[in-house]
């Protein structure tokens, strides 16, 4: 019965895994592959899961070694790329007024953390994970958690002060 277990957690957690993979910052035209692997790792691990933590905690876990995996073979990947073809140029987002842009609008602002303190406020404050759970899933040391935690909620503050001063008006969502 492993496949209808497996099939349960997939129907019941798949919105769950998508959204963290997309504010783990994988971009856009890659977030169902990515969300694939997770399930694909999801599958062949199921039999190791205890228990011992929520389902989505465990879920979370995976979702984050995936993307830091598949992170790190993009950076490798676009590294050889603008070798061999010099650099690619920025692309400007569209920016509109719906729930879906406010969304691009967050997303935009993770992205100017750096990996580390992105992962960690997105664990405790959108996955509602605590510091001693961050700890122990990214193997590092519950200062370090705390301080990642109180550097990257002390720069999205900032962030996100620039963004209302530079979009002022423009935004009646903002608030």
């Amino acid at each position: 019965m492993p496949d209808a277990a497996f099939e349960k957690i997939y129907r019941q957690h798949y919105a769950f895994v998508w959204r963290s993979v997309r504010r783990l910052g994988t971009p856009d035209a890659e977030l169902e592959d990515v969300v694939q692997e997770v399930f694909v790792v999801v599958h062949r691990r199921l039999g190791d899961f205890e228990g011992r933590s929520a389902i989505t905690t465990w879920l979370f876990g995976i979702a984050y070694r995936v993307v830091r995996d598949h992170r790190r073979s993009a950076a490798a990947r676009a590294k050889r790329e603008a070798l061999a073809t010099g650099g690619r140029p920025p692309t400007e987002p569209d920016r509109k007024l719906s729930r879906t842009q406010a969304a691009g609008v967050l997303d935009d602002l993770l992205a100017q953390l750096d990996d580390d303190q992105r992962s960690v406020l997105v664990m405790a404050d959108v996955v509602n994970m605590t510091a001693p759970e961050i700890a122990e899933l990214t193997e590092t040391k519950l200062n370090t958690v705390y301080s990642r935690l109180r550097l990257a909620r002390q720069a999205f503050e900032t962030a996100l002060a620039d963004y209302r001063r530079t979009h002022a008006g423009e935004l009646p969502w903002m608030g």
